[in-house]
């Protein structure tokens, strides 16, 4: 009597499983990148670079205090989308960041010069000062369940008022020069105002990478302290969002603030947190700005709220929260920068700059919302 056969099975090769298992499946690199946030203004950077080459080449634009002037008004700008976009992630908008550069600028200007503090001092009364508001500001959004839009408007108009308010009640004048002179030789202004690597300059001048005056200065003595601080922000904030755990408790927030509290995140913690560094960025912007011209105004940061949102959306940060990068932020800056001085080198009416924003916002809006709409399908 024979015995029974066996029958068995053949498993599965795993070319089957992960041609028939989307958790395996190899997506092509196209689609990966397509899938980026900062796609789309790396593209849009690469165009504006093209197109200025192209009709500026000849102007001076990209000469080496060309280049100097267009990272320096990028790096301005990108120093508050920064924050902007890592608050943006998490859902929620800060509308004062421009009220709070011009009021910070005061802050460190006024007790400096007519007060006779240290500039340090000053320094730091400004930093203080904005984390505080900044604090209340995030505190009031968080605790009362009031859209930030709102809330974040309302501290837009209450610290322009105060600015220029103030100013006059403190020194009869919206404009305050001669910080300048208080700043010589202070160390913590040297933070914020003048360059660094002067002898790298010194040096690119005299082996003929950089054009240099008669005498054999360098047109570009240095690298001014906002490009360094702008650059060190957008370094340590990515690597904070895409490898810190408070990263991830970002994109939570933005995504689902409820989900992510019943899984233990802390989102009020997060959010104020989130206000108190636009805050800071704010400051930052303003100190570089007070130390560069030697003076504070009432008026200085008037629309950088949202050229900062543009720039974040640009970006490829969406309004409803969740999805972003940093480095699409800085892109989306370095476009501003880029188009502004552009526009100023090839001749074209200023008038235009504000037109070219409209549109960029509204082509980013429409990318990004195509973009959402292929990730959604694409998890379904």
């Amino acid at each position: 009597m024979t015995e029974p056969t066996q029958l068995v099975e053949k498993p599965e090769s795993a070319s089957n499983v992960s041609s028939g298992d989307e958790r395996v499946r190899k997506v092509p690199a196209w689609k990966r990148m397509l899938h980026r946030p900062e796609l789309g203004a790396m593209s849009g950077a690469l165009l504006v670079f093209v197109f200025f080459f192209l009709t500026a080449g000849d102007s001076g634009m990209f000469a080496s205090d060309g280049i100097m002037n267009w990272t320096t008004v990028s790096a301005q700008l990108g120093l508050i989308a920064i924050s902007a976009c890592l608050l943006m992630i998490a859902g929620e908008f800060d509308l004062s960041i421009g009220s709070m550069i011009g009021f910070a600028g005061m802050m460190m200007t006024i007790p400096a010069v007519y007060w006779g503090w240290p500039i340090w001092s000053a320094i730091i009364f400004a930093f203080a000062g904005a984390l505080l508001i900044g604090y209340l500001n995030g505190y009031i959004v968080v605790k009362t369940g009031l859209p930030s839009f709102i809330v974040s408007l309302a501290f837009l108009f209450i610290l322009r008022g105060l600015t220029i308010a103030l100013s006059i009640l403190f020194t009869n004048r919206t404009i305050v020069g001669g910080v300048d002179k208080f700043a010589e030789g202070d160390w913590l202004a040297a933070a914020f105002g003048g360059t660094i690597g002067k002898w790298l300059f010194v040096w690119l001048a005299d082996v003929g990478i950089i054009s240099s005056y008669k005498d054999g200065t360098p047109v570009v003595e240095g690298l001014p302290m906002v490009v360094v601080w702008c650059f060190l922000l957008a370094v340590v904030a990515s690597w904070v969002l895409l490898r810190t755990s408070y990263g991830n408790w970002i994109f939570a927030t933005g995504g689902d603030d409820k989900a992510a509290r019943n899984v233990g995140v802390p989102v009020d913690k997060v959010k104020i947190s989130l206000f108190m560094f636009t805050a800071f960025t704010a400051t930052v912007y303003a100190a570089c700005q007070v130390f560069e011209f030697g003076s504070a105004s009432a008026d200085r940061g008037v629309l950088k709220e949202f050229e900062a949102i543009i720039a974040v959306v640009i970006g490829g940060a969406l309004l409803t929260g969740g999805y972003g990068s940093v480095i699409g932020a800085c892109f989306g800056a370095l476009i501003f920068g880029v188009v502004q001085m552009g526009i100023f080198f090839t001749g074209i009416d200023s008038d235009w700059f504000r037109v070219f924003l409209g549109a960029m916002l509204l082509i980013a809006v429409l990318f990004n919302n195509y973009i959402r709409k292929k990730v959604t399908e694409a998890r379904h």
